[in-house]
């Protein structure tokens, strides 16, 4: 199999089978651009651990051929949130559980590096990880989870809560 070089923010060189990294869709697109090449694929925005632990992701999930297409995100307008919730849950495995069972800046991390490589189901996985972290939660636990500076006046914030009182019916 191919081998494809990628080469991290902070400069980290990581070789990685083609059919593997063909999962993101960013990368996907260069190499048919491109063509075969030995020289690196820049990744700019995503340091060597986190593009690691993507590669990871992507060689677990290797044999699944729907991850190579591109495809709507797991949540659907129609669906309520608790049939999204249960699609999401249904696709994932062990895997997937323990590869999100990581502190809240490699799960941000994960998010952009997702993103910005258009891994759809890695997307996915981790939104509905941070999501699940802040169900339940009032605003204040919300702000003291994320690290989220209140800059709303009493006055403000008051007035915010009164629009949106629909929110906590």
């Amino acid at each position: 199999m191919k081998v494809i070089k990628l080469a991290s923010a902070d400069g980290a060189i990581i070789p990685v089978e083609q059919d593997i990294i063909e999962q993101s869709g960013t990368i996907r697109n260069i190499l048919s651009d491109i063509g075969s090449s030995d020289t690196p694929i820049p990744v700019p925005n995503v340091s060597g651990p986190i593009l690691t632990k993507v590669i990871d992701y992507c060689r677990h999930h290797r044999n699944d051929p729907s991850r190579r297409q591109p495809r709507e995100p797991v949540y659907d307008e129609t669906d309520s949130s608790e049939t999204a919730i249960q699609r999401a849950i249904s696709q994932m495995d062990d895997f997937d559980e323990e590869f999100c069972r990581v502190d809240q800046g490699t799960l941000f991390d994960l998010i952009l590096a997702a993103n910005f490589l258009d891994i759809q189901p890695l997307i996915d996985l981790v939104g509905f990880t941070v999501a699940n972290k802040m169900k339940g939660k009032t605003v204040e636990e919300m702000r003291a989870t994320f690290n989220v500076k209140n800059d709303f006046t009493p006055e403000e914030e008051e007035r915010v809560r009164q629009e949106n009182a629909w929110c906590e019916e």
